[in-house]
């Protein structure tokens, strides 16, 4: 039987950064990235100082821009046990104190095979006697999509960064956790107002524009909080959870870089 050839498919079009950005500003270099229903958004800083984001459908656009990025922090696990806690949550969780459980557990290794939440809790439930609830399961697929854009591209380990928003914002507040949720009024105001203090009214234009992006509010200022954490990394500031990290199987740092 002849086989009819399969349509081609059109090429993604890329994205641009924010028209908010002034125009013939530098490439971006530091970026921030947080999940969101429809991909990723990204906030970057340039070398002037320019902030600008956008919302990706791939981690992996991040490195198709003509100049590729120096640091790159984003809330997703990178790096997974085959069994049992990773100890840069345990110690997340500590600095967290009453709001440990922002810090969720990731998936361990085995389960990133799975295509269901009934299998992933199967191979959980083999493995440690335990299943997976549906929330857990819900990020799994870009928990896979970090993991294979690092396995097949080394290069970009040493760029690429785990960190975690409710961290940055502790330590943006003096150490302290901030005890509001972020999806409520009070908690979002409390994240406002300590990001503008460092970035000025970029924070606000961004969130004037999330519904352009097709993200959440908290998605916005989540992607900012770990661009802080991105520029504290570039500055040679930032430490990591735990302070000697280790890898994984694959050579991932399991590590929260704060």
């Amino acid at each position: 039987m002849s086989r009819s050839r399969a349509p081609r498919r059109p090429a993604r079009r890329r994205r641009p950064w924010s028209r908010s950005a002034i125009d013939g500003s530098p490439p971006a270099v530091l970026i921030g990235v947080d999940g969101c229903r429809d991909g990723w958004v990204a906030v970057s800083r340039a070398d002037s100082g320019e902030f600008r984001w956008r919302r990706i459908d791939a981690l992996a656009d991040l490195f198709r821009d003509a100049v590729r990025p120096r640091v790159v922090a984003v809330d997703i696990p990178i790096g997974l046990t085959k069994r049992g806690a990773r100890l840069c949550d345990g110690e997340a969780r500590v600095r967290l104190g009453e709001r440990r459980c922002c810090v969720f557990t990731p998936p361990i290794r085995p389960m990133l095979a799975a295509r269901s939440h009934a299998e992933a809790s199967a191979v959980r439930r083999r493995v440690e006697g335990k299943g997976v609830s549906i929330q857990a399961w819900a990020i799994v697929p870009k928990i896979r999509e970090a993991d294979r854009l690092l396995r097949r591209h080394p290069s970009y380990r040493p760029i690429v960064h785990e960190a975690h928003p409710e961290v940055c914002f502790a330590l943006l507040n003096g150490g302290s956790p901030l005890a509001a949720p972020k999806k409520t009024a009070t908690g979002h105001r409390q994240r406002v107002r300590l990001l503008r203090a460092w970035c000025g009214d970029a924070i606000t234009r961004a969130l004037a524009e999330r519904r352009a992006l097709g993200c959440a509010a908290d998605d916005v200022v989540d992607a900012f909080a770990t661009l802080w954490t991105a520029e504290r990394i570039h500055r040679g500031q930032a430490t990591t959870l735990p302070a000697d990290p280790p890898c994984d199987a694959h050579g991932l740092r399991m590590e929260i870089v704060v």
